[in-house]
């Protein structure tokens, strides 16, 4: 690490401690030719996720609008703010791990519509009619169908 005083490029690391609940280290140094102490930051590179729409554009990853329809569905239904945020923070989790960084908009829905089927079925059934884009009743007697046979 360079010192910021004399551009030496040898330190020594006299504290490390966990910063930002754990997202970063703060690290104090100590220069190893003027001997002053300076600090650092080491936080963890993620590469962005990129979400292919089913119109073929791409879009940033944003946990916030994966949040915001689960909200909408789960409207007026007794479910936590909290398990929501639990079940968005474990898909974001799940798309890190994957290798790809390129992830398709269908593989997040499938996502959302298994957690939410085992948080709330009404919830559940919201989003998949909004997700799957039902055209007529058919379709959605389907997949209630589909629902109750699973039960």
């Amino acid at each position: 690490m360079k010192c910021p005083y004399c551009a030496h490029l040898e330190s020594k690391v006299v504290d490390s401690r966990p910063s930002d609940e754990g997202a970063s280290i703060r690290r104090r140094r100590e220069c190893l030719a003027c001997h002053k102490r300076f600090t650092t930051y080491e936080t963890m590179e993620s590469l962005p996720l990129v979400v292919i729409k089913k119109d073929g554009s791409r879009q940033t990853f944003d946990k916030s609008k994966l949040l915001n329809g689960m909200i909408r569905a789960c409207e007026k239904r007794p479910v936590a703010f909290a398990t929501l945020e639990a079940i968005a923070n474990e898909i974001e989790q799940t798309l890190q791990n994957e290798m790809s960084r390129e992830i398709p908009s269908d593989r997040i829905g499938a996502l959302v519509m298994d957690k939410l089927k085992g948080v709330d079925e009404v919830a559940y059934v919201r989003f998949a009619s909004v997700y799957r884009q039902f055209k007529d009743i058919s379709t959605f007697m389907a997949e209630l169908s589909k629902l109750l046979e699973e039960k």
